[in-house]
């Protein structure tokens, strides 16, 4: 056994609790809006308080493992995706209490009518956080890469949601203050895809050594 091995081994442990809580939040945050459901809200918020001390209980194992065992190669590789995957869950976990907030002053409102669905893009949404957290577990390459092809399916449903809020907006103005909130849930929404493309793309790195940011293909070949 490596001398560090128990460190990376609760490192990963720590990454898998976090990953799972805010896959949970992101479920709960959806169907709190679309079942008008006050307790998977109030879940959402309480689960905020252990992901923000499951943050700094990973930065603190990093910190150590830098300073005290200087990892090289593919350990580095893992150390240094650690450190971002653990900033973009939080990150998740913050929109999924900013979805929240919005659905809870959402779901006391006459519900505004809307083709493309919220179910719809939080299924796909939630797939990807699901995905991005099994490739991650499974350090699965391919995996992490097919997530990437569903970020513009996510972005394609938020501007169809934006753009029918806009028109609903023009024609009926006592609608803005709900027709906002609508908004908003879809762009954090959007912004929780965002999240789970960068782990996708930091499985990647850490399992092929071959970083596939800012690639129009994103090609590992």
């Amino acid at each position: 056994m490596r001398p560090f091995e128990e460190e990376f081994k609760a490192l990963n442990e720590a990454l898998q609790e976090m990953g799972g809580l805010v896959a949970q939040s992101v479920h709960r945050s959806v169907l709190s809006l679309v079942e008008k459901n006050e307790d998977y809200a109030s879940q959402v918020l309480r689960d905020e308080a252990r992901i923000d001390q499951l943050e700094i209980t990973i930065d603190d194992l990093v910190t150590n493992i830098i300073a005290r065992d200087s990892p090289v190669a593919s350990d580095m590789r893992f150390v240094v995706v650690a450190i971002k995957i653990n900033t973009d869950l939080e990150r998740m976990g913050d929109m999924a209490v900013g979805i929240v907030e919005r659905s809870l002053a959402a779901m006391r409102q006459p519900e505004l009518p809307l083709k493309a669905s919220f179910v719809e893009i939080g299924n796909v949404v939630e797939s990807m956080v699901l995905q991005c957290l099994d490739a991650f577990v499974k350090r699965d390459a391919d995996l992490a890469r097919g997530i990437l092809k569903s970020d513009d399916s996510v972005d394609k449903l938020r501007n169809q949601i934006t753009s029918e809020m806009i028109e609903l907006m023009k024609k009926d103005p006592s609608t803005v203050e709900r027709a906002v909130d609508y908004i908003l849930i879809a762009r954090r929404l959007e912004r929780i895809a965002d999240h789970a493309t960068n782990i996708a793309e930091d499985v990647i790195f850490m399992v092929k050594g071959v970083d596939v940011r800012h690639r129009n293909e994103r090609s590992l070949d």
